[in-house]
């Protein structure tokens, strides 16, 4: 069984002065009993009280302005950050398209890295071996290949990690569009991608800011704003709420 359940989540964050700007030094602190009685370490409430359902076979979409959660409830649902309060249980493997970084290594090739990321995400290395080839050709990356991953760009680390992830067999698929920058033809060329591997995966969370994509690929949205869940339903439901007008006014078939 797929499935994500939240239940009173809520993710904080402190924030450590410059006399204390460690969490090393503040554990330290309290180890060795040394703590002013007025010393306060702010806050930030990053995720407040999040209830959240997703079942095998869910295509939800996450929108919100910059900075509403999105990314941090992105990273509560991948098991990335554990809720501070409440709980999250996480039942399947998850695959995640936002934190380039994981499971790839700067020091090491592009088709090293192919391997280790695949093996990050769930899948053998026999099963890796069989679509290094097909990873190459899709993300157009040549001779780059054989070369260390610190040497490429941020669009061609996305463009690598793109190719390995809509190559595999997710159960959980959690995605973020603005991962980083690629040219539109490449992105188009992707995004047929994501719809084939959005119809393998057994459920769907999509952060993006575009209306189409997110008619191509979902079906229920969660509207985030302030670090909590302003509103669930539909998508055409929630989008209008959110954006403030119907977003196809002319499409009666528009998802719900």
């Amino acid at each position: 069984m797929v499935r994500i359940e939240t239940r009173q989540a809520s993710v904080d964050f402190p924030i450590f002065d410059a006399k204390s700007r460690s969490l090393k030094k503040a554990v330290l602190g309290v180890v060795g009993g040394n703590i002013s009685s007025d010393r306060k370490v702010p806050v930030i409430q990053a995720l407040r009280d999040i209830n959240i359902s997703i079942e095998e076979g869910d295509r939800v979409a996450l929108v919100g302005h910059n900075g509403a959660g999105k990314s941090t409830l992105l990273r509560l649902l991948s098991g990335i950050y554990a809720p501070t309060s409440g709980t999250a249980t996480i039942e399947g493997r998850v695959a995640p398209v936002f934190d380039l970084g994981v499971g790839m290594d700067p020091e090491i090739s592009g088709y090293e890295n192919i391997m280790i990321r695949g093996l990050f995400l769930g899948m053998n290395r026999k099963q890796m071996e069989a679509r290094v080839d097909q990873i190459a050709d899709f993300s157009e990356l040549g001779d780059f290949l054989d070369m260390p991953l610190r040497t490429y760009s941020t669009g061609m680390r996305v463009r690598l990690a793109l190719g390995v992830v809509t190559s595999i067999e997710p159960e959980i698929l959690l995605f973020d569009e603005g991962i980083g920058a690629v040219d539109a033809a490449f992105l188009e060329k992707a995004r047929d991608r994501l719809e084939e591997l959005v119809k393998r995966a057994g459920l769907l969370v999509f952060a993006s800011h575009s209306d189409e994509f997110l008619r191509r690929l979902c079906t229920t949205a969660i509207w985030m704003e302030h670090g909590q869940v302003k509103q669930q339903g539909g998508l055409r439901e929630v989008l209008t709420a959110y954006k403030g007008k119907d977003p196809w006014p002319d499409d009666a078939m528009s998802p719900a």
